[in-house]
């Protein structure tokens, strides 16, 4: 039978899957490596088991121990899934900018989560490395696997990702792009690809803010990738060059990718993708880069897949606000935008208009002015009382004049003139009436804004 012992020996061996629709604007093949098919979603799982054996082989971590570790929510969901085949207690400490869904899923797995500020300065007490230090040496057989610092972290890249990417493409790669997080995956995956063919061009991609391309270290949103110190399991000469991304190109890419490849992978595969399009403009027609692309989306979808968190942090353009001009011109699809009646013709005229249109209101007409208006409620009512009001003039049975509005003002100006009892109001394009609105329209447009 076909059947692993555990879920851990599901880790690695992710596909490579041709990025078809993203790089059409380029003729270079673009391939990305699925990490996000790994049992916990992600790139991390490679290194969760690794580091917990190593630490058991080396004494650090015992039977009972309790497993304490800084993460973005990745790293804690490898080192989670071996824990509790293991039989480990986790303790892990995020910074604040971690979505709600990687806190949900830790906890999930048992964990206890220790939530710190993003926005303090690394050695800060604060800082979610210094409070996983001191709950580590305030908890009795506690360890910190500290991926930031720990060699096995690069070391599993070198023996399994690495090998992976060189027998997948035939060892045809040209270039590697990856985020820099702890440094660990593309220093150990450069280093294999490097020693089997010294050509292969390495890429980091880097959040603007991250220390690792520039020296203008700032807060980012961008998750899991970019640091605001160097770490130990980052070896930087492995890297040839660095593409900077925004926060909005990252997020934007990623959901490119959800709509363009069915892949929804979290943000920082975004920083990486958007990275590998640039570098595949610089090279030949007929090479072939490989984007690690890290995480599932599916831990960021009260986030960068939520339109409004996106349009809050200006990443995504605010709907253009619906215009009276925009309403009437859907109206005008179906019915004339504007029928009146003239003061002079009978009230009997005016209801065969009313019937003729399908419309509830007409304004009155004196020539160019618009002295009134009539209702079929108010007529019905008149009419219904003395029938021989049908052959009087209109100006005999009219109500006051409709309010007026203008063709570009806002819906909200259109609702405070609706308001004000007569059902409907007078568009004017600033030299003459055009059409008319009413509260049907009004909702119409309100409820199907983008018909």
């Amino acid at each position: 039978m076909e059947v692993l012992d555990t879920i851990l020996d599901a880790v690695g061996e992710t596909p490579l899957v041709r990025l078809t629709r993203f790089s059409r604007a380029v003729p270079t093949t673009i391939l990305g490596k699925i990490e996000m098919l790994n049992p916990g979603g992600s790139v991390k799982d490679r290194i969760g088991l690794s580091m917990i054996k190593a630490a058991e082989e080396a004494g650090d971590l015992r039977p009972g121990g309790t497993i304490v570790e800084p993460t973005s929510g990745n790293t804690g969901t490898g080192l989670a899934i071996a824990a509790a085949l293991r039989g480990y207690r986790c303790i892990f400490v995020m910074p604040d900018k971690m979505s709600q869904e990687k806190i949900a899923l830790l906890r999930a797995f048992g964990a206890d989560v220790v939530v710190c500020p993003t926005a303090v300065a690394p050695e800060s007490p604060e800082s979610y490395y210094r409070v996983a230090d001191r709950i580590t040496k305030e908890t009795p057989g506690a360890f910190q696997p500290n991926q930031y610092f720990n060699p096995a972290n690069p070391e599993t890249h070198f023996r399994t990702t690495g090998p992976e990417l060189w027998r997948q493409t035939e060892g045809r790669i040209d270039a590697f792009v990856a985020g820099v997080g702890t440094g660990g995956t593309i220093s150990g995956v450069g280093r294999y690809l490097k020693e089997q063919n010294p050509g292969v061009t390495v890429v980091g991609a880097d959040p603007e803010g991250s220390v690792f391309s520039g020296d203008d270290v700032r807060p980012y949103l961008v998750e899991g990738v970019g640091e605001d110190f160097w770490p130990e399991t980052f070896d930087p000469k492995v890297v040839d060059r660095y593409v900077r991304v925004p926060d909005g190109d990252s997020f934007r890419t990623a959901r490119r990718l959800a709509r363009e490849e069915g892949l929804l992978v979290g943000g920082s595969s975004g920083t990486a993708a958007f990275a590998a399009l640039e570098v595949a403009r610089d090279l030949p027609d007929d090479a072939i880069v490989v984007v690690l692309l890290p995480d599932t989306g599916r831990n960021y979808l009260s986030k960068l897949y939520n339109d409004h968190w996106m349009r809050e942090y200006g990443f995504l353009e605010r709907p253009r606000a619906i215009r009276v001009l925009d309403v009437l011109g859907t109206k005008a699809e179906v019915a004339p935008a504007l029928v009146t009646v003239d003061a002079d013709q009978t009230v009997r005229q005016a209801v065969d208009l009313l019937y003729e249109h399908d419309v509830s209101q007409l304004p009155v007409r004196r020539g160019e002015a618009y002295v009134g208006s009539v209702h079929d409620a108010s007529l019905l009512e008149r009419v219904y009382r003395d029938a021989g009001l049908l052959e009087l003039p209109v100006s005999e049975a009219m109500d006051p004049p409709l309010p007026e509005v203008d063709a570009d003002d806002s819906l909200e100006t259109a609702f405070g003139a609706l308001g004000r009892g007569q059902g409907a109001a007078l568009v004017s394009d600033g030299r003459r009436v055009v059409g008319i609105i009413t509260r049907a329209d009004l909702l119409e447009a309100l409820a199907h804004p983008h018909a």
